[in-house]
């Protein structure tokens, strides 16, 4: 074979591999596409109920509907800012475009909804994790949120990616936590670094634990914190003290300080998270049970409180549903069941 043949063939060969690998990924993409769907199932029906009765229910756009569109993104736990604002820009969306008909108000609706959520949004999901280094997340949340549980599948997510991780067990204060992570771990076969005595100073586990991780070239190392809220004051001295240890290690550390917060738990969980925000700096959010919830509007909320970006979302109750947060699929599956005006 020619020199010539020889390019060919292999010109050939790469748009083969091309082919195969655009299939791949449209697979994959298609597999999780299907889990946002299925996750967001509650919230695409409660969202598509809402508005198709609205739909049905007026012939004409008037202000009786305009208050009964404020009572469904309030239903919808999106919070009264947020609110306000996506009604304003609703209606000043129907002036515009001059509209009396009650059911192309639901297109209306969807847009402004997520334009107000993309629009100065930090919307990097990514963990900003370094290279030929070990990297330490700090995970807070109230007891109950599904912290525990979000540890290990984001250490499952993590392992999925080629990354040796390990755990450390900085929950000191509840010994059900350390229990629960150590049978997480022995599932995971992943390292894990524990007190040896209930109620040990959790900065002391950290240490022990960040030090063998980086003697062994650990890529991620999770840390989990505790929750306790009624003592805003021990909390913020324990996490200080931890950055303070970790630091000492390496100054970019930690690299990510992540909140868990429950999709169910509405306002309150709000509430939950800005307290945390004052304690420690957050770099992003894992929001758990998301399958269980029928006000999707959370995510709405989370972007007026802090401005934080949704970094994973908890879309189920194995190992594997935990997903790095995606708008776009977000989006496709509360819209799922919603039909629009063509």
């Amino acid at each position: 074979m020619g020199f010539f043949g020889k390019i060919k063939e292999l010109f050939s060969k790469k748009k083969k591999v091309d082919r195969q690998v655009k299939a791949k990924n449209e697979k994959n993409i298609h597999i999780e596409q299907k889990k946002f769907d299925e996750g967001l199932k509650k919230s695409s029906n409660s969202l598509k109920n809402s508005i198709n009765e609205l739909a049905k229910k007026y012939r004409k756009v008037d202000q009786k509907m305009i208050d009964e569109i404020e009572e469904i993104l309030l239903m919808y736990d999106i919070g009264f800012h947020s609110t306000k604002k996506i009604l304003n820009a609703i209606v000043e969306e129907i002036k515009i475009q001059n509209i009396n008909d009650g059911e192309l108000i639901k297109q209306i609706i969807i847009d402004k909804l997520f334009v107000y959520y993309i629009q100065d949004t930090d919307i990097d999901i990514e963990l900003k994790l370094k290279e030929k280094t070990t990297n330490v997340i700090l995970v807070s949340g109230v007891n109950g949120v599904g912290k525990t549980t979000s540890i290990a599948k984001l250490a499952h997510f993590l392992k999925k990616q080629k990354m040796s991780v390990c755990l450390i067990a900085a929950d000191t204060f509840r010994a059900g936590a350390v229990k629960q992570l150590e049978i997480w771990a022995e599932r995971l076969r992943i390292k894990i670094f524990k007190p040896l005595k209930e109620g040990q100073d959790p900065a002391s586990v950290v240490y022990e634990g960040v030090k063998s991780a980086k003697e062994n070239n650990i890529d991620v190392v999770l840390c989990d914190t505790s929750g306790r809220l009624q003592n805003k004051t021990n909390l913020m001295n324990e996490l200080k003290k931890m950055n303070n240890i970790i630091k000492k290690f390496d100054g970019s550390q930690p690299i990510e300080s992540l909140l868990v917060l429950d999709a169910t738990s509405g306002q309150n969980g709000i509430l939950q998270a800005k307290a945390f925000n004052e304690i420690t700096k957050l770099t992003g959010i894992i929001l758990t049970k998301m399958d269980s919830s029928s006000k999707g509007g959370i995510i709405l909320s989370i972007k007026d409180a802090f401005n934080l970006p949704i970094k994973f979302i908890g879309l189920g109750e194995q190992i594997e549903d935990l997903e790095p947060f995606d708008l776009e699929m977000f989006i496709n599956g509360l819209v799922k069941e919603i039909d629009f005006v063509k």
